[in-house]
């Protein structure tokens, strides 16, 4: 169902040290949001909020400058780093509290192509309630980056936390989703997988990703780790199912090899050697016990952050 009123549309920004490129990414952003509103397609008090995710540089100050030249510039400030999962539900719940009819989720760097954002307000219009941004390639990663990247989706995919291949946290919500998003409480929150599993009308928009205008990426394999683990244990019992199938193989196996010692003792009055095999075998079966230990441990841990209900970020200051 299309809809026939003009958005008020916010623009999320999680924010890490990122002073080198911040002001340059807020001034194109309004550019965007000034086209759009010059073409009729958003309201005029339409946003840019942003997170400081705990930065130690001068990011902070830069943001607060914008606030003060511009209050169409808003934005909160954590008192430590959280990390982007948390900074961006921030922004989304932030957002949602200053009012906004839909939200798009952008990285600070810009290199997500900030154009398409007019495309995704067009598929909002059209009734669609979650717009993914989806790459075109990865010709910009270097080989270890697209290997792992890979290997993260299909990992993800086939443990059964469902999320969309080459989209990572560009895209536009509406308000619809925001509501949704409040009526969950867990504390280790998996963006990508609650967008995919809500079953509302969603669409996708390919975009080129460009290079990045100043500093570094702060995603790292280890923050790409983390956020598997943490989106596996919220949304896959999978790993779980795994660990009771390998458990019941190793059962059966032993049982066999059970049976065949006591045919080789009473058949052949010969208890059969191989001291190697046998160190081998407890070896293997010790690795693929502590292995499973880990998959459980890993949700005995999701548990223990979810029962001790801690505050999910915490804000130092906050710009409205």
């Amino acid at each position: 169902m299309n809809r026939n009123e003009k958005p008020k549309l916010a623009i999320v920004i999680p924010c890490y040290n990122e002073e080198l490129c911040i002001e340059n990414t807020v001034k194109r952003l309004f550019e965007v949001l000034n086209d759009l509103i010059s073409k009729n397609k958003i309201l005029a008090d339409s946003y840019i909020y942003l997170v400081d995710d705990g930065s130690k540089d001068s990011t902070w100050d830069i943001i607060a400058n914008l606030h003060n030249e511009n209050t169409l510039v808003k934005g909160a400030k954590f008192i430590r780093n959280f990390g982007n999962q948390k900074a961006l539900l921030a922004g989304l719940e932030g957002v949602r509290d200053l009012g906004c009819d839909c939200v798009v989720t952008i990285d600070a760097d810009l290199q997500q192509d900030e154009n398409v954002i007019e495309n995704f307000v067009d598929e909002y219009m059209l009734g669609n309630d979650i717009v993914f941004g989806v790459r075109n390639d990865r010709k910009t990663d270097s080989f270890f980056k697209k290997t792992t990247a890979l290997m993260f989706y299909k990992t993800m995919n086939i443990l059964g936390a469902k999320i969309q291949v080459n989209h990572s946290d560009y895209r536009l919500v509406s308000k619809k989703v925001l509501d949704i998003m409040h009526l969950y409480p867990e504390k280790s929150f998996f963006l990508r997988g609650f967008f995919n599993e809500l079953g509302l009308k969603t669409s996708h928009v390919k975009f080129d990703v460009k290079p990045r205008i100043a500093g570094c990426s702060k995603f790292s394999f280890t923050s790409l780790m983390s956020l598997a683990l943490n989106g596996i244990t919220s949304y896959s019992i999978v790993p779980l199912r795994i660990v009771a199938v390998i458990g019941f193989f190793m059962a059966v196996f032993a049982f066999i090899m059970g049976l065949d010692i006591i045919f080789e003792k009473v058949f052949f009055h010969n208890s059969p050697a191989g001291w190697a095999t046998e160190t081998i075998l407890l070896c293997a079966f010790g690795g693929i016990q502590l292995f499973c230990l880990g998959i459980i441990g890993e949700y005995v841990g999701q548990l223990y952050r979810e029962v001790k209900a801690r505050p999910r970020y915490i804000k130092d200051i906050e710009l409205k």
